[in-house]
C-alpha cells in the first residue's frame, strides 16, 4: 500500500509524464534554443523585455524540459502572468511636476496708481486684453502683442476712475468714477455708450456682471442691480452693508451674489429670491476686518472663499448653501485678493505688510506651495488671464507684474461665430 502511494505522488527526482508537455520540450530543445542563442547579443533592451513577456504569455513561463510535479491551477497562472508581464510592459507616464517661476515673466510700470484697498482697479477680459486704471485714466494692454493703448480720460471734477470690470464679451467693459456715475465704453470702437446715473449717491469701488446685469457696489454701502438694456437701468437695490461695499462676485451659475464690505460683513444674495431687496440669503459676521477679496470655487459651486483686511488677515471658505464656516486660515498679513486655480485645486491670495507677496495654496489642506515676491508695496489687485494660467497683479508700488503661477496654456481651439456674440452688448443699438 505504501508503495503504491508513493508511484502515485511521485518523487522529485523522477519526471512526471501527465504534467510534461512534449510539443513544448522538443521545441525548447531544437529551434527556441538554437534561435535565442543566435539573436541574444542582437536584441535591444527594449525588445528583450518584450520577447520576455511574449515568451511568458504563449509558453507560460516554460524553460524545463522535465516537469517534476503537476501544473498549478489555471487561476494560479493567470495571476503569476499578470504580475509577471506587467512589470515588462511600460507603465503610464505620471503626472508631470509643475514648475512655478519664483519672479515674474513681465513688468509694467503703473504710474499714478491709487494706493487705495477698496478699489477695484484691475480686470482682465475673455478677449485677452487686461484694464486697469491710473489715476483719471483706463488703459488697455493687449496680452496677444503686448501693445498698450489708452480708452478713456475723465476730467478731474469727476475722477478718479474707482472701479473697472469687463463684461462677458470682452469687447465692452464699466467703469466706475469717483462722482458716483459708471461708463460703459465699447473698446473696439474706442467710443462711450452711455453713463448710468442715480444709482449711487458717492463712488463706485466695485462691479460684477451677470450676462447684461451689471451690479454696482458705492462707498453709500448700497449694492444697485443694472439692466444695461433698458432705458432706466436700476431693476433692484440691495441694502444690508452700513459701510462701504469693495467686493462683488456673481457664482458660476449667476444665481447668487456675494458682498463684501468695510463694515466687516459678507453677504449672500440669491437673485431667484421673491424675499426683497433686503432680504440676504446668508450673512456672515465672522471677519474683523474690512472684506474685499471674494472669490467663488470654479469647482464645488457652493463654495466661497473670502479675505480679509488687515485688522483680520485671515481667509474664510463658506458653504453658501447650509451658510457653515467650512475654515479658516491666518495668513499672517491682509489679503487683498483671491483667485482659484481653473484646473487645480488651488487657491492663491495676494497680501500687504510684510513681504507683499503672492501665496499659492493646496486646497483643502491650506499647505503653502509657493510664496511669490517681488512687489515692494501691498498687491492690492489681482487678474487671471482667460486661459487661466497667468495672473496680473498690481501694487502700491506702481508696478505692474505677470506671473506664470498656474501653469501652461493649452492649445486654443476655435470659436464657433454663434457663440462669440452671445452677450449684453450682441446688439449695440438696444444700448440707450
Amino acid at each position: 500500500m505504501f508503495i503504491h502511494l508513493w508511484f502515485l505522488q511521485s518523487d522529485r527526482f523522477i519526471p512526471n509524464r501527465s504534467s510534461m508537455d512534449f510539443d513544448m520540450a522538443h521545441y525548447l530543445l531544437t529551434e527556441g534554443r538554437r534561435k535565442e542563442k543566435e539573436n541574444s547579443s542582437m536584441r535591444s533592451p527594449s525588445k528583450e523585455a518584450y520577447r520576455k513577456c511574449l515568451a511568458e504569455t504563449l509558453l507560460n513561463n516554460q524553460t524545463r524540459i522535465l516537469a517534476f510535479k503537476s501544473k498549478p491551477s489555471a487561476s494560479i497562472q493567470g495571476m503569476i502572468f499578470n504580475e509577471v508581464c506587467s512589470s515588462h510592459l511600460p507603465k503610464s507616464s505620471a503626472k508631470p511636476h509643475r514648475c512655478i517661476p519664483q519672479s515674474a515673466e513681465r513688468t509694467l510700470d503703473a504710474p499714478d496708481l491709487i494706493d487705495d484697498y477698496y478699489l477695484n482697479l484691475l480686470d482682465w477680459g475673455s478677449d485677452n486684453v487686461l484694464s486697469i486704471a491710473l489715476g483719471n485714466k483706463v488703459y488697455l494692454w493687449d496680452g496677444l502683442d503686448g501693445s498698450t493703448s489708452e480708452l478713456l480720460s475723465v476730467e478731474e471734477e469727476t475722477g478718479p476712475v474707482t472701479s473697472v470690470s469687463w463684461a462677458p464679451d470682452g469687447r465692452h467693459i464699466a467703469v466706475g468714477l469717483n462722482n458716483s456715475e459708471v461708463q460703459l465704453w465699447d473698446s473696439a470702437a474706442m467710443r462711450l455708450l452711455r453713463t448710468l446715473h442715480g444709482g449711487h449717491r458717492s463712488r463706485v469701488g466695485a462691479l460684477a456682471w451677470n450676462n447684461h446685469i451689471l451690479t454696482t457696489g458705492g462707498m453709500d454701502g448700497l449694492i444697485v442691480n443694472n439692466d444695461v438694456r433698458v432705458r432706466s437701468s436700476v431693476v433692484e437695490t440691495y441694502r444690508g452693508h452700513q459701510e462701504e461695499v469693495c467686493g462683488l462676485k456673481w457664482s458660476s451659475s449667476g444665481r447668487h451674489l456675494a458682498s463684501g464690505g468695510n463694515d466687516n460683513l459678507i453677504h449672500i444674495w440669491d437673485r431667484s429670491s421673491s424675499g426683497g431687496p433686503n432680504k440676504w440669503l446668508h450673512r456672515f459676521e465672522n471677519h474683523t476686518a474690512a472684506v474685499k477679496a471674494l472669490a467663488w470655487c470654479p469647482f464645488q459651486s457652493n463654495l466661497l472663499a473670502s479675505g480679509g483686511g488687515g485688522g483680520d488677515q485671515c481667509i474664510k471658505f463658506w458653504n453658501t448653501q447650509t451658510g457653515a464656516c467650512l475654515n479658516s486660515v491666518d495668513t499672517g498679513s491682509q489679503v487683498c485678493a483671491l483667485l482659484w486655480n481653473k484646473k487645480e485645486r488651488e487657491l492663491l491670495s495676494s497680501h500687504g505688510f510684510m513681504q507683499n507677496q503672492l501665496t499659492l495654496w493646496k486646497y483643502p489642506s491650506m499647505v503653502k506651495v509657493a510664496e511669490l515676491t517681488g512687489h515692494t508695496s501691498r498687491v492690492l489687485f489681482m487678474a487671471q488671464s482667460p486661459d487661466g494660467c497667468t495672473v496680473a497683479s498690481a501694487a502700491g508700488d506702481e508696478t505692474l507684474k505677470f506671473w506664470n503661477v498656474f501653469g501652461t496654456p493649452e492649445p486654443s481651439k476655435p470659436v464657433s461665430k454663434v457663440s462669440a456674440n452671445v452677450g449684453p452688448f450682441t446688439s449695440v443699438s438696444r444700448i440707450r
